[in-house]
């Protein structure tokens, strides 16, 4: 989980209007901090651990904790109708397709034991709000991506199944950098954020291609580097930059979900 939530911080400066595109950059810039992409994945680890195995009512689990520390770390980026849900007194999906779905759900591919039951846990947790297809889909891609890496696929293999499955692969970073732009929808940025994944060499040149990409720049790291901690692992070195950025509490759910669900360390 440190992998999303590392990309998320690092490209907390750059997204929107101060997007970059280059590779060279500060990983752990001074204004760096976490954001709703941070939050709201920890939000789902702690619903998963809250199942205790049984995830029959995971969606129901997943509401309450995104709403609890939803509303315990506010003005973290949330989108409008994201704030009006988290606040509600009955919260209803409201058909999005934003990439939140995407940012969040990779605590299912550690949870999950077979690729079926990480698609079943991915997709429980992503209806609640997020009940477009595009919106699903999304969400599954990430998770399923996450499941194939820490699994043992090679990058080709997880390349060919995202292909089959989910999203046309047909393009590379540097064919698109120049003209992309910040688009927050999961069709829009999830297949940028598995590109990142699977041109990277290492977990920080996989952040480092999300971020080069400009856009939703936090976000698609946040993605990517799910992805990319399955398959390469994180350096202690940058696990310990990041870790102060997160408060007591977030950093409890990390701690407490990867002594369960460890993660990869390079």
């Amino acid at each position: 989980m440190i992998g999303a939530i590392i990309g998320d911080i690092a490209g907390s400066p750059h997204a929107t209007l101060r997007s970059i595109k280059t590779k060279n950059f500060e990983l752990f810039a001074p204004e760096c901090r976490y954001t709703d992409d941070s939050v709201m994945s920890l939000a789902i680890c702690e619903a998963l651990m809250s199942c205790q195995g049984d995830y029959t009512n995971l969606g129901e689990h997943a509401v309450r904790c995104m709403q609890a520390i939803g509303l315990a770390h506010p003005f973290r980026g949330y989108g409008g109708k994201f704030r009006y849900w988290i606040i509600s007194k009955n919260p209803q999906p409201y058909f999005s397709y934003g990439n939140g779905a995407g940012m969040r759900v990779s605590g299912c591919a550690y949870a999950g034991d077979t690729l079926a039951e990480v698609k079943e846990l991915s997709h429980k947790v992503t209806a609640v709000t997020h009940n477009h297809p595009e919106g699903l889909k999304g969400a599954e891609a990430v998770a399923v991506a996450v499941y194939l890496a820490r699994t043992g696929s090679s990058q080709s293999e997880i390349r060919e199944h995202i292909n089959e499955h989910y999203y046309p692969l047909d393009f590379t970073l540097d064919s698109i950098r120049a003209e992309y732009f910040f688009d927050s929808s999961c069709q829009g940025s999830v297949p940028q954020a598995i590109e990142s994944f699977l041109e990277s060499t290492s977990y920080e040149d996989a952040i480092r291609n999300a971020i080069s990409l400009g856009g939703d720049s936090d976000t698609i790291a946040a993605m990517a580097g799910s992805i990319a901690e399955a398959y390469w692992g994180v350096p202690d070195a940058l696990q310990e930059q990041a870790l102060p950025f997160l408060d007591d509490q977030l950093r409890s759910i990390l701690e407490r979900f990867e002594v369960i669900w460890p993660g990869r360390r390079a």
